[in-house]
């Protein structure tokens, strides 16, 4: 939208959301076909413009229930960033403020408002294309990843992606998940239960396929952890720990 010099246009703001789950042993995230120009028929984020009335919280919660259906109350949500180019939208000034959001075992979406479909699609696969998404959508995805995956390192946000009752192998397939890395089963273990707060024993045990029963778990008050629980930069372990302690190379308990 061109202008003459000095001419501020007005802009307007919008909100689109990363909504990830892990589905598939994979971390996967919300996208919606798109019903209307610009891109019509192209994937992108899910989202809309704040309207006159609504904060961005509300907003959000709003684009999220008409474009696919699901209701924000039960998923951990947050702001990950404000995006400004003046050439993200091809219809004029538009801010994005962009959300994260995080559940476990999301239901099949149902696509509405502008959205002609919804889906869940890997993670990995849209970030290996930066094509795949309308706008700046990769860019929005791609930072809003990497607020997961850090925020796993000293915070609670692992156990978000979870039923309310887990394995610590349950647990750990969600790192390995996010983190796109194999870890080792019983260094992860001590790990995680090291961490004071972070993980409360229930007493009670379930079986999940042919292994031995294992402990249930449920999300602690700690939300930040302490010692952290720290991706490896190098790949030369199978999990990085900030006390320097050599992981242990063991067999997955079912724990």
């Amino acid at each position: 939208m061109a202008g003459t010099p000095g001419e501020v246009a007005p802009p307007s703001v919008a909100v689109d959301l990363s909504i990830l789950t892990v589905r598939e042993q994979g971390l996967q995230v919300l996208v919606v076909e798109r019903g209307t120009p610009p891109y019509l028929g192209a994937c992108a984020l899910p989202g809309g413009f704040v309207e006159a009335a609504e904060d961005l919280d509300q907003a959000a919660r709003r684009e999220l229930l008409e474009e696919t259906g699901l209701d924000a109350a039960g998923l951990h949500i947050e702001q990950v960033g404000t995006y400004g180019d003046p050439r993200r939208d091809p219809r004029g000034r538009v801010f994005s403020v962009s959300y994260m959001a995080l559940m476990p075992d999301l239901p099949m979406p149902t696509a509405g408002g502008d959205a002609r479909a919804a889906r869940w699609t890997p993670v990995a696969d849209l970030l290996a294309d930066p094509e795949s998404l309308a706008f700046d959508h990769h860019m929005l995805l791609t930072d809003a990843v990497e607020r997961a995956r850090g925020k796993l390192e000293y915070t609670n946000l692992g156990a978000a992606f979870c039923p309310p009752y887990f394995t610590i192998a349950e647990l750990r397939q969600v790192y390995e998940a996010v983190w796109g890395t194999v870890l080792d089963p019983a260094n992860f273990h001590r790990k995680v239960t090291g961490v004071t707060g972070f993980l409360i024993p229930t007493g009670e045990k379930t079986q999940r396929g042919s292994g031995r029963p294992a402990a249930l778990y449920r999300r602690g008050r700690a939300t930040i952890l302490h010692p952290a629980i720290l991706r490896n930069p190098h790949g030369t372990t199978p999990l990085a720990c900030n006390d320097h302690d050599s992981p242990e190379r063991a067999s997955d308990t079912g724990n």
